[in-house]
């Protein structure tokens, strides 16, 4: 399965669908970020490929509702490789923290999904994935009839019958943080998918948050670690 191909397109489209729906703003890719700005993303943030390529499938996902309320933020990285980018500057912090005097040295630089070779990228995606689909049903908007329109979206996407069946299997399974959290073989995925989940909930939303603390402890994340993941991921949607 080609799951970062998809992956890819569902997160690069979302910029330009919120931007439609928060006053019908040009759907033109967005220009590099300034010198300066302080957005750990930098010119990664943007949507390539513009918002046609998956708009209907991350509104879907989202729910109309919460794509309202998100209609402010920036929801999507740029792309898988840009999360690793916020993903490896939390952990790169984190780690930096741990290292003070008395506390165990880490050396080993954060093998993110943009820092690992191209056969571990698929793991890395196939694992985010889950964490996308997962955060989008913590609210309980998907419903039967959302699911078949999910998949329809998702079609045209893709033409791999594997991956829409393994997309399909995942949007009907019960929501279980636990189960989404053993795809993350290594502490690097683990925070990607935080990372991915944080993108796709509403924070103000009691269920929400209470999935996606559940997710932190499922996960194994330590609180250092969460925390910085949060910092990172507020600075990248302001």
């Amino acid at each position: 399965m080609n799951t970062r191909s998809l992956l890819d397109q569902l997160l690069n489209a979302g910029k330009d669908l919120l931007q439609n729906q928060n006053g019908g703003q040009s759907s033109q890719p967005s220009q590099p970020a300034a010198a300066g700005n302080n957005s750990p993303l930098g010119g990664l943030l943007g949507s390539i490929g513009g918002g046609a390529l998956g708009g209907g499938a991350v509104s879907l996902l989202l729910g109309s509702k919460k794509a309202r309320k998100m209609s402010g933020k920036v929801i999507t990285y740029g792309g898988l490789a840009a999360l690793g980018v916020v993903a490896y500057k939390a952990y790169s912090n984190w780690q930096t923290k741990q290292n003070q005097p008395g506390a165990p040295v880490l050396e080993t630089p954060p093998r993110t999904v943009d820092r690992v070779p191209p056969l571990e990228v698929e793991q890395h995606s196939q694992a985010i994935l889950r964490a996308v689909i997962g955060a989008a049903k913590a609210d309980g908007h998907i419903d039967d009839r959302e699911r078949e329109l999910i998949d329809g979206e998702v079609a045209k996407l893709t033409n791999d019958p594997q991956l829409k069946q393994w997309f399909d299997q995942e949007l009907r399974k019960p929501l279980d943080p636990s189960d989404i959290a053993q795809s993350a073989r290594t502490p690097e995925i683990a925070a990607e998918m935080y990372l991915a989940s944080i993108i796709m909930v509403d924070e103000e939303s009691y269920m929400e948050r209470a999935y996606l603390d559940e997710l932190a402890r499922q996960l194994k994340l330590e609180p250092g670690l969460k925390s910085e993941l949060e910092t990172q991921a507020l600075a990248a949607l302001r």
